[in-house]
């Protein structure tokens, strides 16, 4: 294949040929070739494609969004340019948009399966089992997929489903989506209060007069931040996603904020705590050990662990329908015997709705023990 405008460009093939300068570790090299030609008039939107790439390689994915951008509006039917766009936005986070684009390649080139196999790894970045083994056994049909990367990917898929907490690429991931409208969608789409529903459970066991170290796990946005502000002599949040903390660093109400996971605390979040707070959070871990290892690590004696999660029945903890986890009373009961708290308060409430359907769920207060 061979664009127009580049008669005399040294690569005969300039997708082939770059792919290979990549695959060497020479991406910059085919960046800076393919700048000086586009300088010079000389390159066509292929070229655009190879550049794009090679940014991609290079770590630069939103200038490869910029230059695909130009290539995808001027030849927006041509399947190998999507498909670059479709890695670029992948490469910058962007999967919901990526996962478009690829769908897009697909229907331009029905015949190929590296749309399928780009669809199959997000789908399983974004904790969507079933949705990544149906795109990887279509790229597979297609051909081009290598046999160990397929069964790699089919033994990912169901660690996914006997998982005993979410991916945490997952939850990065999803946060990282929802980050600009977060607090619209939660407040007014969902009716969420589990921030609100916490502080009015420690408004009865702590003297609302005093001030307390204050450790926001899962913190968002900031909407527990937000909560607890008043009861904060120090105010620290913890995150995965970049994207939620960005938000959250806007509301210039926090100490400290860190990106990091909140079963496996990063150390410079300094304990102890007075109080440790996790709205909506454990509806992503089902096995809660490790987790409550770590609070009760950070917690000084007789401070408070406040959370709520969502109400499971007989079973410790089971997967629900939007892969958001639900305990047991008795589970949680247990978890606080075994690592050295008392319990204050484990109550039902309502901490969301769902399609207008309340989702039950537990609010508590435990008390580290001296």
């Amino acid at each position: 294949m061979h664009p127009e405008g580049l008669n005399e460009e040294p690569f005969s093939d300039p997708l082939g040929e770059s792919a290979a300068l990549i695959a060497a570790g020479r991406a910059e090299e085919v960046v800076t070739r393919c700048q000086a030609l586009l300088a010079r008039g000389r390159g066509g939107t292929l070229t655009r494609v190879a550049l794009g790439r090679a940014l991609v390689a290079s770590g630069r994915p939103q200038e490869a969004l910029d230059v695909l951008r130009e290539a995808n509006h001027s030849s927006p039917n041509t399947a190998e340019v999507v498909l670059a766009f479709g890695e670029a936005l992948a490469a910058a986070d962007a999967l919901p948009t990526a996962i478009a684009e690829f769908q897009r390649a697909a229907r331009l080139a029905p015949d190929d399966g590296r749309p399928h196999w780009q669809m199959a790894q997000l789908w399983l970045a974004a904790g969507e089992a079933d949705r990544a083994e149906a795109a990887a056994e279509i790229a597979s049909h297609l051909g081009g997929v290598d046999d160990d990367a397929l069964n790699a990917l089919r033994e990912s898929a169901s660690r996914i489903r006997a998982a005993a907490r979410a991916d945490a690429g997952y939850v990065r991931q999803l946060f990282n989506q929802f980050a600009p409208d977060y607090d619209v969608r939660m407040r007014s789409r969902l009716g969420y209060a589990a921030p609100e529903i916490l502080l009015d459970i420690a408004g009865h066991v702590v003297d609302p007069r005093d001030r307390f170290d204050v450790l926001d796990l899962g913190c968002g946005t900031g909407l527990s931040g937000l909560a607890f502000k008043l009861l904060a002599k120090r105010l620290v949040g913890v995150d995965l996603s970049p994207k939620m903390l960005d938000v959250a660093r806007g509301l210039g109400i926090y100490d400290q904020l860190v990106e990091g996971d909140v079963e496996f605390l990063p150390p410079s979040v300094d304990g102890p705590f007075n109080l440790v707070v996790a709205a909506d959070v454990l509806v992503y871990l089902g096995y809660l050990e490790p987790l409550f290892a770590a609070v009760r690590a950070r917690l000084s004696s007789g401070g408070l662990w406040l959370f709520t999660t969502e109400r499971s029945g007989e079973v410790d903890f089971e997967r629900g329908p939007k892969r958001r986890y639900r305990h047991s009373a008795d589970y949680l009961k247990r978890l606080a015997a075994a690592h050295g708290f008392d319990v204050l308060t484990l109550i039902e409430c309502v901490t969301r709705h769902e399609a207008g359907v309340p989702v039950p769920s537990w609010a508590s207060a435990f008390r580290a023990s001296g």
